[in-house]
């Protein structure tokens, strides 16, 4: 018998010791090392392929394959790739078993190939009822109710499915580690394990993770670095739209978004984000700024809402959702400098509509221009677009993709543009779009008020 080893790990970094603590030293979090008792074994991974040159590489093997989603394709790349290993995660009951689920029965549906979705978490009778809701009543979709490893890999070897979901990674262990499911070693040897299946039957796998409070897939990193895609299903639950984004994808970009609506029966593609994103709000109140933001190669246009309030406290609260917070602070200190806004005295509150979060610096100047509209109780018509990064001296500097966004904009009905003036000479919109160039914030206030 092989000789068992005890040892304790933590199980938000992996980081090994050979004593309890109560702090892992590695990664500083509390309670997160356990006791793991671990049997001497040696996992191999062999390849039958041999050595060829690149010249003679084939192609077709790695063609992908159309889910019939085009949201769900435009963020994989263009479609699944065969033996590829695909790992989603998102918050709770934010729907990526329906969307996985949906996407197996789209890509059933063309062909005459099976699925298997494999479920370590729910019943069968369970899964069941999503699908009648779902409107899913396939006979080539297979389901596997199981946690053990080795049962899984036996089933998907020995059904050849086109198709595999397992749901999820934190709930499969394998009988070869002595340590409970969702340990990091074990979550580490299942999914190296699924890889190699997935690449030696050509089998495309789609993996579901839990995530963590503050976001992050829950597990090891290494298991972001097994696989070939990381997705992420953002979005609020009490709100219908959900974003599919890629944080990694071996075989595509990932700057492409997906834009999907939770209805009764299922998820529904948008294929119009902007409308989505501007529906809903005829009232007129100072404080609301809308832009255009691009994610990928889509241009939408979102609306930045701004509240600034007399503080009760001694110390004014900065908050903001869809914004970072400590860029809004930046920008927050050169409208006092810069603009000459007395706001020290002032609680700053800033949201981007419909719960989404945005990264990238064209939204600046619209943060700035919505702050000092509701700081001024002034009106901003809801024609005009703001887009413009803003440097600590106040200048706005230029951004890219200005041509497309201004598309977008005039797509939308938009009649006139505040953009940085360094982008105005690349511009080539019909000139029945209003475009001023702006060189500093200063500019912007005048414009506004």
């Amino acid at each position: 018998m092989p000789k068992a080893i005890t040892r304790y790990k933590c199980q938000s970094c992996g980081y090994i010791t050979l004593r309890w603590m109560g702090k892992c030293p590695e990664c500083g979090k509390y309670n997160s090392i356990v006791e793991e008792v671990i049997k001497k074994h040696t996992t191999i991974i062999t390849s039958e392929e041999t050595i060829i040159p690149l010249s003679e590489v084939s192609l077709l093997e790695g063609k992908k394959l159309s889910t019939g989603l085009v949201e769900f394709d435009r963020v994989l790349g263009g479609g699944i790739v065969p033996g590829s290993v695909v790992l989603i995660g998102g918050d709770p009951g934010i729907g990526k078993s329906t969307l996985l689920l949906q996407v197996m029965e789209r890509v059933l549906k063309s062909n005459s190939w099976k699925g298997l979705y494999v479920s370590a978490e729910e019943s069968s009778i369970q899964i069941k009822l999503r699908a009648i809701r779902l409107g899913i009543n396939s006979n080539r979709i297979f389901i596997l109710t199981e946690t053990r490893l080795e049962r899984i890999i036996s089933e998907i070897e020995s059904l050849k499915p086109a198709f595999v979901v397992i749901d999820s990674i934190q709930t499969v262990y394998s009988s070869n580690i002595s340590s409970i499911a969702g340990t990091v070693s074990q979550v580490r040897e299942c999914s190296a394990k699924i890889t190699v299946t997935a690449k030696k039957n050509n089998i495309p796998i789609f993996i579901i993770g839990h995530v963590t409070k503050e976001g992050a897939i829950a597990g090891p990193r290494v298991l972001e670095h097994i696989v070939d895609t990381v997705l992420y299903f953002e979005g609020d639950r009490f709100q219908t739209f959900r974003l599919l984004r890629a944080v990694k994808n071996r075989f595509g970009s990932t700057n492409e978004v997906g834009v999907f609506e939770m209805t009764d029966s299922g998820l529904k593609e948008i294929t119009n984000p902007s409308e989505l994103f501007l529906s809903g709000n005829e009232i007129k109140a100072s404080g609301n700024v809308l832009t255009v933001i691009v994610e990928g190669t889509r241009p939408i246009i979102v609306e930045i809402q701004a509240l600034v309030t007399s503080t009760t406290f001694g110390m004014p609260r900065r908050t903001s959702i869809g914004v970072d917070s400590i860029r809004v602070n930046l920008l927050i200190a050169v409208l006092e400098k810069i603009g000459g806004l007395q706001l020290g005295l002032s609680d700053i509150y800033v949201n981007v509509v419909g719960g989404l979060k945005i990264f990238e610096p064209s939204v600046d100047l619209p943060v700035i221009t919505a702050i000092a509209s509701s700081f001024k109780n002034i009106l901003i018509n809801r024609d005009m677009v703001i887009i413009g990064e803003v440097g600590l001296s106040g200048e706005i500097r230029p951004i890219t993709h200005i041509e497309l966004r201004l598309k977008e904009a005039k797509k939308m009905g938009i009649k006139k543009a505040l953009i940085p003036i360094a982008n105005l000479p690349s511009n080539k919109i019909n000139s029945s779009l209003d475009i001023i160039g702006m060189k500093n914030i200063k500019e912007t206030l005048e414009i506004i008020s």
